[in-house]
């Protein structure tokens, strides 16, 4: 580690930690790749009306992943909100400047009760309201077009390729009937970026909006991608910041500004992970894995287990067990007294489990022998 590593953050009394989460919007998200600070300080040198950048900016990122169109936003959960908007207001101006009141105007979202979820709350900022179909067992297509009302704006799905749901409605069966019935259907696809026919997937099959988290790709964490077909994202960019200003026209989407750097780093984050060599990158998250694996081998009480999942965007990792009599401390006290130490590392032991989940993305070079030795050290003692 070096020697000035987080001094600019101490320099004002804040305490710098080791990211062994993952990809957290808590400890800031992602690190953007060289080719991206590359691209923002080209950026500098010249102002450019947003409008227009938003059109050619999203109309590259839409070729080179293969769909409709595409338009950058303020991270996924702005591209949700906007989404929504646009479902309910679509390209009435009057409407537009209606929201977040709904009055007139369709404003229920469906959403299958088995997919409800930590970030469907940006689906309500713009004045939609949720509503549930199925139950927490199984969701039906006779459960889905039961619950379609006069009211019913869209329908929304929550996809996760790693983690198929075989009781819930597909996504092909929720496009079908949404449809027939008019209704757009929109997709939170935020970490699905790998394989590469993933992204933009949900789109190509039918689906009008999907979004994408660019941090995962290396840009900036306060930049995302919505992806559609053109009548949606046309209607996006009408709901957003760039519009009010640009048109007059006050919409929703106001306060979720995106700057021009951001923009060209976001086209340079989707070109870079579009043409990587994908394979080093996955090696590369292995090897360090094992690396932590390796230094805590052995360990009474401590059970270690390699994650193989190379689908989305957290590749490998490992998951820890502790058995605390053998070990003399339970997985929350390990957490803890990891997260007390100089330098802190952070980990996270989610509710509903019982062991600590390692990711890489967030390590920079180094740390994972620096993760990998403080819990030998501590369980050790």
């Amino acid at each position: 580690m070096a020697a000035d590593w987080g001094d600019i953050y101490k320099e004002l009394g804040a305490t710098p930690v080791i990211n062994a989460t993952g990809s957290v919007t808590m400890l800031g998200g992602s690190t953007p790749i060289p080719e991206v600070k590359a691209a923002i300080d080209r950026a500098d040198g010249a102002y450019i009306p947003l409008m227009e950048l938003q059109e050619k900016a999203g109309a590259a990122i839409a070729r080179m992943v293969d769909v409709p169109a595409a338009y950058i936003t303020s991270g996924a959960g702005s591209a949700l909100m906007l989404a929504t908007a646009a479902a309910m207001a679509g390209d009435d101006d009057d409407r537009i400047q209606q929201l977040p009141n709904t009055g007139g105007m369709k404003n229920e979202i469906l959403i299958q009760t088995r997919q409800r979820y930590w970030y469907d709350r940006c689906l309500e900022l713009a004045g939609a309201k949720l509503v549930m179909f199925g139950s927490e067992e199984r969701t039906t297509a006779e459960d889905l077009a039961e619950a379609i009302g006069p009211n019913t704006a869209a329908v929304h799905y929550y996809a996760v390729e790693q983690d198929y749901d075989p009781n819930a409605l597909s996504l092909e069966q929720t496009i079908a009937i949404a449809h027939a019935h008019g209704l757009p259907v929109t997709v939170d696809a935020a970490g699905q970026i790998y394989p590469l026919e993933n992204f933009g997937k949900y789109v190509r099959m039918g689906a009008d909006f999907q979004c994408i988290a660019a941090k995962y790709l290396g840009a900036t964490q306060s930049v995302g991608l919505a992806l559609g077909s053109e009548d949606m994202i046309r209607k996006i960019g009408l709901q957003a910041f760039a519009s009010y200003e640009g048109r007059r026209v006050r919409g929703v989407g106001r306060p979720q500004k995106v700057d021009r750097q951001e923009m060209i780093g976001a086209v340079a984050a989707v070109r870079h992970w579009m043409t990587m060599n994908h394979e080093d990158r996955l090696a590369d998250s292995e090897r360090r894995s094992r690396n932590i694996m390796n230094a805590v081998a052995g360990i009474r009480g401590l059970r270690a287990e390699l994650i193989d999942n190379i689908i989305g965007h957290h590749a490998y990792g490992l998951n820890l067990w502790v058995d605390p009599a053998a070990a003399g401390m339970t997985i929350y006290e390990l957490r803890d007294r990891l997260k007390e130490g100089d330098p802190p590392i952070w980990t996270r032991v989610r509710d509903d489990e019982d062991f600590i989940t390692i990711h890489m993305f967030g390590l920079n070079p180094g740390e994972d022998g620096i993760v990998g030795e403080r819990i030998a050290a501590l369980l050790r003692k």
